[in-house]
């Protein structure tokens, strides 16, 4: 999608990130652009081979599900035809959705995802996007639906 207009989504399987990607297939349904569906994986903090070694395929694996479960249900709720590119990165959540969105129209997030601080207004990850992308950031607070 580097060379059409394209939003790109934060997606942990959150709530917050699962409004994000309903605002975003919205916005792109009114513009014309296509979303990537970005999702990052990292080893686990206290991660070591003394519990025993889990292959960093089963990090991603699970990463990956997540990111095609939450775009599939978004498509199907609201019967969009949006073009949805869907990609899992090991690394930091936001540096990886800053790198994706170097050439986006839209960086569109959630405000809280999983690991964020109970009633912090933003996370880390929204935080960061907001202060550091090229491209305009949106950051869902919650699904309109739900107020």
């Amino acid at each position: 999608m580097s060379n059409e207009r394209t939003i790109v989504v934060g997606i942990d399987g959150s709530r917050p990130s699962t409004a994000a990607l309903h605002w975003a297939l919205g916005q792109a349904e009114l513009t014309g652009a296509g979303i990537e569906a970005i999702t990052a994986w990292e080893y686990p903090a206290f991660y070591s081979w003394e519990g025993g070694a889990v292959p960093p395929r089963e990090f991603e694996g699970a990463a990956s599900i997540t990111v095609e479960n939450t775009v599939d249900t978004a498509l199907d709720e609201r019967g969009s035809s949006v073009p949805v590119r869907t990609r899992v990165v090991q690394g930091n959540s936001a540096q990886a959705l800053l790198e994706a969105a170097e050439n986006a129209e839209l960086l569109v997030v959630g405000s809280r995802g999983h690991g964020g601080f109970v009633g912090a207004l933003l996370g880390s990850v929204s935080q960061k996007c907001a202060q550091h992308s090229k491209c305009p950031v949106v950051i869902v607070h919650s699904d309109p639906a739900e107020q």
